[in-house]
């Protein structure tokens, strides 16, 4: 390992902390929340813009927001502003704002620095306040020493992680891609009833407004089994699955751990998990299980409803889950102390569907199903990825791995 000319340095000397950047109140900017901030994904951009009244912490594209507060920085919700609509930007007053300072250190170099042990563990030990609020000190982040190398191994480190983010990156645009196709499809087919050869089938009253003719109105209790009864063994471990692993927009399910015993919601691949409890339900936390080995199953979290289709598909049963008005449905029946209140399964017998003809359920499922399982292919890319990247950053960012002598084009 060779650490020529690598220095010593306090951090505060190397980057600015909340460095000033100048907006005008009364006038709207682009805006981040901590809740846009996905931990383990580098980049966060922009979702929508907010009038500035004067509080929040301010940004520049490229620019690294860094959690302050508790959980949020022991989650890992670092990230570097890629996209905004405006040049100037502003977000929750719980960020730290990085930024490098030229001819010192390299902006992507610094996003690499904060996500570290070497910075963010200091910043975690450092918290203090009330329970439960309680947020780093930026005296003690600002006067951290650390090692850190010349700004050309700077940028050789920061580029050969970057390749790595770069690829999540695109898998994650991918993914999102193919969920927005599939909830399209399915808009299009069973709500808007745009469906293959729909200009030749008479439109026919119902119980619930103009349905196609051959479509029948079914309780979703009569099309999905709520909560199945699965049996496992209590001493074989099996994948488990907490309310962190779900997603508010995707349907990929990362799953942690495994436990043994039988407590929980169980599951198998097919599945899909629908979040019972305040706020996680109005939030959308909503996932379709195909990460299990054939006949597996999976215990999860008691919060979760399991939804199985009878006569519907897998995929179907999922994007109706999604539907707006099938989680309203839901979030009308929940009952409980406020904050702890929870959907009561009986809503299911209340909510009606229009079934199609089960060709025309075999026509979408051949369509969607592919672009289910590549969106699964791709999240197990990302995940391999970020266990490869995760194993470099810090043997590259102490040093361990020497990359002096690497050519590294455009560096």
């Amino acid at each position: 390992m060779s650490k020529d000319n690598w220095k010593k340095v306090r951090l505060g000397d190397i980057i600015e902390i909340n460095p000033v950047v100048p907006l005008t109140k009364g006038q709207e900017y682009s805006y981040i929340l901590m809740d846009d901030v996905v931990p383990s994904r580098r980049y966060v951009n922009s979702t929508k813009k907010k009038v500035f009244t004067g509080g929040g912490a301010r940004f520049k594209k490229g620019d690294v927001i860094f959690a302050r507060i508790t959980p949020c920085l022991e989650n890992g919700k670092i990230s570097q502003v890629k996209e905004l609509e405006t040049t100037e930007g502003f977000g929750s007053t719980e960020f730290f704002v990085f930024r490098n300072i030229n001819g010192i250190t390299d902006q992507s170099f610094v996003y690499y620095l904060a996500v570290s042990d070497l910075v963010r563990k200091p910043a975690e030990k450092s918290m203090s306040g009330a329970s439960g609020r309680q947020r780093a000190n930026k005296s003690t982040i600002e006067n951290l020493k650390i090692e850190i190398p010349p700004l050309d191994i700077q940028k050789k480190i920061a580029s050969i992680l970057s390749a790595y983010d770069d690829l999540i990156e695109i898998n994650t645009r991918r993914i999102k891609i193919l969920e927005e196709m599939a909830h399209s499809i399915y808009r299009e087919w069973f709500v808007k009833f745009r469906f293959p050869g729909h200009e030749k089938v008479k439109m026919v009253k119902s119980e619930i407004g103009m349905i196609p003719e051959g479509w029948e109105v079914y309780k979703a209790s009569d099309c999905i089994e709520i909560n199945p009864m699965i049996k496992v063994e209590k001493d074989k471990p099996k994948p488990f699955v907490d309310m962190t692993c779900l997603s508010e927009t995707s349907m990929i399910v990362n799953y942690k751990e495994y436990r043994t015993g039988s407590s929980g919601t169980k599951f198998q691949n097919g599945d899909t998990l629908f979040a019972r409890i305040t706020p996680c339900l109005e939030n959308g936390k909503t996932g379709f299980v195909q990460f299990l080995n054939e006949k597996e199953v999976g215990l999860g979290s008691t919060e979760f409803i399991v939804l199985r289709s009878k006569n519907l598909s897998p995929e179907i049963v999922y994007l109706l889950a999604r539907t707006e008005d099938f989680r309203n449905n839901a979030i009308k029946s929940m009952t409980g102390a406020s904050g702890r209140q929870r959907v009561q399964l009986e809503c299911f017998e209340k909510y009606l569907l229009a079934k199609p003809p089960e060709a025309l359920i075999d026509k979408f499922t051949e369509v969607v199903r592919p672009m289910f399982q590549e969106v699964y292919i791709l999240s197990i890319e990302n995940r391999k990825l970020r266990k490869t990247r995760d194993l470099l950053l810090p043997k590259l960012i102490s040093g361990e791995i020497d990359v002096k002598n690497l050519n590294i084009s455009g560096i």
